[in-house]
């Protein structure tokens, strides 16, 4: 190693990160290699010994190294510039009231439930309860290994329809909401905030969170007056805390409203036009008067809604990300 390497702290620990990333394939294939040799020798022994139990063993093993390979051919797509990064979600309810807010509720679960299968760690940063049922808004703060790279497949605006549960009459209701997703940004990533661009609320926290949380005023609103984009959070018990996790989530909103409007510029220039508007959704979620699931951009079904709503999602991801490929060459 150059003995001058950590004489630039910042280039040694990205040059680390780099190198980690590199490594966490290499022996991510070299335990499907092992996996795949210790799968034929069960099998081998299994056909000498006409050993049930045994071959039972080599199918289990083959089983894992199917999922195995399904999760690295899922992150060998992974080419984005914030791909590996952590993620904040925010799901918000459109119009109508307890419906939409019931469905964001769901929708909240569902991620949930994705996030325990792929063991990712989840923090609530702010939860707007519903009026009388659901969730108006939420944003969740998701770390674990290329959690960007999978959820910016799940940015839009997610389509319900079943017999709502709030109609004594029993009809069927559509019901919308909106997804978004934004990665954390690395410390080293320069965006420019003025503070006399800024208006900072202070105001108590609802919902769950104890006494302490009902009882003072720590939950931060803080407001970027030339964007008007608004960004809270009221997880922390301390006032300090929610206001450093505020100004994190607005500097990542700030930095991707930035590379959108570059987007959008370049989208004119090259003659390109895409909207994305309410009521252009990207998947729909029926429960009435069929089952079904089904994503508008790749076609992708599944007729299993409970397993989705139960937070299998993969298919949907997968499928996007080889939509998205194709969309690109």
């Amino acid at each position: 190693m150059n003995p001058e390497f950590w004489n630039d702290q910042d280039k040694a620990r990205q040059t680390q990160i780099a190198i980690g990333r590199l490594q966490d394939p290499i022996e991510g294939w070299q335990r499907c290699y092992d996996m795949a040799e210790e799968a034929e020798v069960l099998l081998e022994l299994a056909r000498e010994e006409q050993d049930d139990d045994t071959e039972e063993e080599a199918d289990e093993t083959l089983s894992a190294l199917s999922r195995l390979l399904d999760n690295f051919e899922l992150e060998c797509m992974f080419s984005g510039e914030h791909d590996a990064s952590n993620a904040m979600l925010t799901i918000h309810a459109g119009a109508g009231g307890t419906e939409a807010q019931d469905w964001t509720d769901m929708l909240l679960r569902m991620y949930l439930r994705w996030c325990e299968k792929k063991n990712f760690s989840t923090d609530i940063l702010d939860l707007q309860p519903g009026d009388e049922a659901g969730v108006k808004s939420v944003t969740l703060m998701i770390k674990g290994k290329y959690v960007y790279g999978y959820l910016r497949s799940e940015m839009g605006i997610h389509r319900l329809v079943r017999i709502s549960p709030f109609d004594t009459s029993g009809r069927r209701h559509t019901s919308f909401a909106s997804v978004f997703v934004f990665p954390e940004l690395d410390d080293d990533i320069e965006v420019e905030i003025n503070d006399k661009d800024l208006r900072i609320d202070t105001y108590r926290a609802s919902g769950a969170g104890g006494q302490h949380v009902n009882k003072t005023s720590s939950a931060i609103r803080i407001t970027h007056l030339p964007t008007n984009i608004v960004v809270q959070c009221q997880n922390e018990r301390s006032q300090h805390r929610n206001k450093d996790m505020a100004m994190k989530m607005l500097k990542t909103r700030l930095y991707e409203r930035e590379k959108e409007l570059q987007q959008e510029e370049h989208d004119e220039i090259s003659g390109e036009k895409k909207e994305i508007a309410w009521g252009s959704q990207i998947r729909s979620y029926v429960m009435q008067p069929y089952r079904m699931v089904k994503d508008h951009r790749t076609h992708q079904e599944s007729g299993n809604v409970d397993a989705v709503m139960d937070g299998d999602i993969d298919p949907f991801i997968k499928a996007y990300l080889l939509w998205q490929g194709n969309q690109s060459t």
